[in-house]
């Protein structure tokens, strides 16, 4: 098996640094995250510099964990414009494709993605709001919450039900994926306020009050939304596993930063052994969290996802991510509460729960694995 990246890769991995050591100020990090405002110059300039390779998936994912290891609410907002695009990719037609999915590729547009509810997350099949037929038009009522450039997005994914479930085991069936237009009559946005972490990036809630979406903006076959949705969690877990790698070495980074700091300044030189330790535990925990990453990444980019493999990666990158940073915090002490340190703590608990909670995670790979018989 061989473990060496290549050179387009780690191109791609220098393009990140130079650009993160270039824009990514810790005073533009600490505005955003105090005043929860998105960093629209930065991603403007990401845009035109065409940071993100769309053509090369392994490029986005390098390039995603090297920003966030920098700054993670940064990081993400810089890279979250397409958010749901692969839904385009593999089930739009080509008139789709070509109005919606390529300007945002192209750096012209953004996405977002609508299917979390206030009345429940995990369950995506219990959501709520409804598109009902009416001419040539679906008319759409309810609302998304928690929704990721809800104030950004030129036009957003929007899951919703057409027709009732045939029974509560299948309530799974009946759910639709739409095109919505962000300046359509009826769709409201209000911006959430207060957010643990990832402040920097733009998220609100959306409302659909009778607003007519045009048959052709339907994505793919009715009723075949929810399968739609996991196929793309299955695709974007991947890519929040690299969010989690790069805050858990942006945590080893400043801890190893602080150690040097803290060994000069003693009497014997040294570090003192719980710090020793702690560098090595979170060291491994990235490795381990970069190993199983890259393997689910390139099951997926052979097109032969593991969706094992890739719930496994999700949920040990959130999990390395808490502990790194929370490990880290614990050492640096003071410092720790007082640095970028301490945003990245924050930060690194969202983790956890978009695309997926680590307990459904969990409840997927066991699941799988006792139907399949292993990964």
């Amino acid at each position: 098996m061989d473990f060496e990246l290549s050179d387009d890769v780690k191109g791609a991995i220098a393009r990140a640094k130079d650009f993160a050591d270039k824009y990514f100020t810790e005073e533009i990090a600490e505005r955003a995250d105090s005043e929860e405002q998105f960093p629209s110059d930065i991603v403007a300039i990401s845009k035109k510099e065409k940071i993100l390779d769309f053509s090369n998936p392994w490029q986005v994912l390098v390039t995603i964990e090297e920003l966030v290891r920098r700054d993670p609410g940064l990081g993400i907002s810089v890279t979250i414009s397409a958010f749901g695009a692969e839904i385009f990719m593999f089930f739009g037609n080509d008139a789709q494709k070509e109005k919606y999915m390529n300007p945002v590729f192209a750096g012209k547009k953004s996405l977002g993605l609508g299917v979390t509810e206030a009345s429940g997350g995990s369950d995506v099949a219990s959501i709520t709001t409804e598109a009902k037929l009416d001419g040539d038009s679906y008319i759409l009522n309810g609302g998304k919450m928690f929704i990721s450039n809800g104030q950004i997005a030129d036009n957003f994914l929007v899951l919703a039900r057409t027709s009732p479930a045939p029974s509560p085991e299948k309530k799974h069936r009946g759910l639709s994926v739409f095109v919505v237009d962000a300046k359509s009559p009826g769709f409201g946005i209000n911006k959430l306020h207060g957010k643990l972490g990832v402040r920097a990036t733009n998220t609100a809630e959306l409302i659909f009050d009778n607003v007519r979406v045009p048959k052709e903006n339907m994505v793919g076959e009715e009723g075949k939304g929810f399968y739609y949705i996991m196929t793309f969690f299955n695709i974007s877990r991947i890519y929040v596993a690299a969010q989690g790698l790069g805050i858990a070495h942006g945590a080893l980074d400043r801890l190893i930063e602080y150690s040097k700091k803290y060994a000069d300044h003693s009497e014997t030189g040294e570090l003192k052994e719980d710090m020793q330790l702690a560098i090595a535990e979170i060291a491994t925990r990235v490795e381990a969290t970069r190993n199983i990453t890259y393997k689910a990444a390139s099951y997926l980019f052979k097109f032969t996802p593991n969706p094992i493999v890739t719930s496994m990666a999700k949920f040990y990158a959130a999990e390395s991510a808490v502990f790194s940073t929370q490990k880290a915090m614990e050492l640096m002490s003071l410092h720790g509460l007082t640095s970028d340190l301490e945003r990245f703590f924050r930060d690194a608990k969202i983790l956890d729960i978009w695309e997926g909670t680590t307990e459904v995670e969990k409840l997927i790979i066991t699941r799988m694995m006792l139907k399949e018989g292993g990964a």
